[in-house]
């Protein structure tokens, strides 16, 4: 009898051991932790998955960019490179290991906050490699595809994990979600997001009067002369999308070349002059001067409001924030 207890106290041992086991499973999975591959090896969890986890995001972390490239970032990011998405990244309280520059000067609206930070030029196409790699950047997010074109990518991938947008421009809510998917930011990202569209609603609410049935413009002057800016990003987006002003017949065709002549067919009530970085000084002096210019509705109403280039011309939430602030202290003080 002795030895039938100690073989049945062995079986139940055994059993809890077993049960505890299963238990432990169950919870994992709960928490979206990554489960077992058909042959037994763990699976890296993708980013499907990683929205799932509760609390911090698994790491690492496997992502098709928007040119199906597949992206494995092994940990979380902490020295990222994304030339003109500082923005983003500092929206998301990152500060990137290097910041973009036109090779004259970076984006300037962001100086305070990008303090300290080494710049690394663009002005003659892709930067120094060499220059990046010894930052030592162990993610670079790029910001369209232009800048990972002629084997670019190839060079980038090298330094660190890359993922490129197609135009993280073109719809700034999708591409700063991403980015705080990437950079375990997914909180935070919506957090902007929510802020940036109750500053929208409180602007349009307040330019109501002046937006509704009223259209506007935007003249950019760079080196190369005068050029309309379309509503489809940027400044042009908050115009239109946000604050519900209407776009000029000559300008829903998109972005082109103004002609001086054509310029009395301006049908908008309000327009906006940017100066490209001071690059269009000479342009711009040429339209003020010009008797044509005198003749056009918007100038004749005294509507004509000049404008900050840099941000005005950048692609970011804090941009298109400081841009709502300039229209309702032009319009609405």
């Amino acid at each position: 009898m002795r030895q039938v207890g100690v073989l049945l106290a062995a079986l139940l041992l055994a059993m809890g051991v077993l049960a505890g086991c299963g238990s432990s499973s169950s919870k994992a999975g709960e928490l979206g932790a990554p489960k077992e591959g058909a042959e037994g090896t763990t699976a890296a969890p993708t980013a499907a998955k990683a929205d799932d986890q509760a609390g911090d995001q698994a790491y690492p972390l496997t992502v098709q960019d928007e040119m199906g490239h597949e992206v494995t970032i092994p940990a979380n990011p902490d020295k990222v490179f994304a030339p003109m998405m500082e923005d983003s990244l500092l929206a998301l309280g990152v500060k990137p290991v290097m910041q973009w520059s036109n090779g004259v000067q970076p984006q300037l609206y962001l100086k305070d906050q990008l303090e300290g930070v080494p710049e690394i030029g663009f002005a003659s196409g892709q930067p120094s490699f060499e220059v990046l790699l010894a930052n030592k950047p162990d993610l670079i997010i790029l910001h369209n595809s232009f800048y990972a074109e002629n084997g670019a990518y190839e060079q980038y991938s090298k330094i660190a994990p890359t993922y490129v947008f197609k135009s993280a421009s073109n719809d700034l809510a999708s591409s700063i979600r991403i980015v705080g998917k990437l950079l375990n930011k997914t909180d935070e990202a919506e957090k902007v997001l929510k802020e940036y569209e109750a500053k929208a609603e409180a602007a349009k609410t307040k330019l109501a009067g002046h937006a509704k049935g009223r259209k506007a413009a935007i003249i950019r002057f760079n080196a190369k002369g005068m050029f309309f800016m379309n509503y489809d990003y940027y400044s042009g987006y908050v115009l239109a999308k946000n604050l519900g002003f209407g776009q000029s017949d000559m300008v829903k065709s998109g972005a082109y070349e103004v002609s001086l002549e054509k310029l009395p067919e301006l049908d908008a009530d309000y327009i906006f002059l940017i100066n490209d970085g001071n690059l269009g000084d000479a342009a711009l002096k040429t339209l003020k001067e010009s008797k044509i210019w005198q003749s056009v509705p918007g100038v004749k109403k005294g509507q004509v409001y000049e404008t900050a280039s840099d941000y005005w011309l950048s692609g970011g939430f804090i941009a298109q924030g400081k841009v709502i602030d300039d229209i309702v202290r032009f319009l609405a003080p």
